[in-house]
């Protein structure tokens, strides 16, 4: 499933003209909804490591999509936030990945991706929890 999720999404970006990773459109869109948040934060948000996120907010830094500033509240931190280029790419790719989101669950009638979504969202929920029980 990743694995198609991620070939169907690189695609679909690429044929819109955008250039965004997976984890560059979620690390933009958890930006969106945590202004200033820090890349510890943004890292916990996305459920990926510190390392991996530095290296995220680097090449969105570079793209031009994000400013990262030290955080006046602990120096050693960096808080992240939209870029007005941030902004726009990320609106224009939403309509683009919500389009391909039955794509990658090919197979499903609209009951069964319904169902789909509401169980991986639980699974989540669950391991963000640290609920490993069924």
């Amino acid at each position: 499933m990743h694995q198609v999720s991620t070939r169907v999404f690189g695609q679909r970006l690429k044929a819109a003209g955008i250039d965004l990773t997976p984890i560059q459109f979620a690390a933009l869109d958890a930006l969106r909804a945590h202004p200033g948040i820090d890349q510890a934060g943004l890292a916990e948000a996305v459920a990926k490591d510190r390392a991996t996120i530095g290296g995220v907010a680097d090449r969105l830094e570079q793209k031009g999509l994000v400013t990262r500033i030290v955080s006046e509240r602990d120096r050693r931190a960096r808080e992240l936030t939209l870029s007005e280029a941030g902004r726009r790419i990320l609106a224009a790719a939403e309509p683009v990945v919500t389009a391909l989101q039955h794509e990658i669950l090919p197979g499903l009638n609209e009951a069964e991706y319904a169902q789909f979504v509401a169980l991986a969202a639980k699974a989540a929920a669950a391991a963000e929890e640290g609920d490993t029980t069924a």
